[in-house]
């Protein structure tokens, strides 16, 4: 379970204050599908980032499982990124000069998983995306709908408890897009998903819907 209590996030920018996020309360069950929707400045990426460990709090608690994230030092908080978390992103942020496969691959490598181990892994998620075809090229001869499949895929493959996806249809025709939240559709229950989106039918797939306004969750 994921809490967060009375989370405050301020930006300090030429002299000025921005509060981002302003005493967020948020309490995320195991395996749940989560939509995050606001206007643009509301704090939803900010939300997603404090929840990836990629940003801290000023000020608040964030517990996972009960155990005291707020307060881990650089070293730490990266383990807990590496062991936990991963990132669904609109524009993909594939590795160009990797193919499919080896993009998908990059997670394994970083955690230690030998060879015969990767290639089963990575075969299985690209299968499970429908990008099996594809394994051998690069990410600037496949389309937008194939990278970000590849994108879920190596999230997928990282085997986290938490994937934040952050507008992962942002970038994509209405088709595309229903297309990828098929793949969302296919794993919910697995893990905990967040997404934010802008597009309330995008949203109405989840199993919730967050609206934030101001850095604050609206009841």
């Amino acid at each position: 379970m994921i809490e967060l209590r009375n989370i405050v996030k301020e930006y300090n920018t030429e002299n000025m204050v921005t509060r981002a996020l302003d005493g967020l309360d948020l309490t995320l069950d195991n395996g749940e599908y989560v939509a995050v929707m606001g206007c643009s400045g509301s704090g939803k990426s900010t939300l997603l980032h404090i929840l990836g460990g990629m940003d801290r709090a000023t000020s608040g608690q964030y517990l996972w499982d009960g155990r005291e994230i707020s307060g881990l030092d650089a070293k730490e908080l990266e383990k807990f990124r590496k062991e936990h978390v991963s990132f669904v992103f609109q524009n993909y942020m594939l590795m160009n000069s990797y193919t499919v496969f080896e993009n998908i691959e990059v997670p394994l490598i970083a955690r230690g998983v030998k060879a015969k181990q990767r290639k089963e892994t990575v075969e299985k998620y690209m299968e499970l995306v429908g990008i099996s075809d594809l394994a051998g090229k690069l990410p600037i001869h496949i389309s937008g709908g194939q990278q970000q499949r590849c994108g879920i895929a190596r999230a997928l493959a990282a085997d986290t408890d938490l994937l934040l996806a952050d507008e992962p249809t942002g970038a994509l025709d209405r088709k595309t897009g229903e297309e990828i939240m098929d793949v969302f559709d296919r794993i919910k229950g697995e893990r905990t998903i967040v997404l934010v989106t802008h597009d309330e039918n995008i949203a109405s797939r989840t199993d919730r819907i967050l609206h934030i306004e101001d850095g604050k969750l609206m009841r």
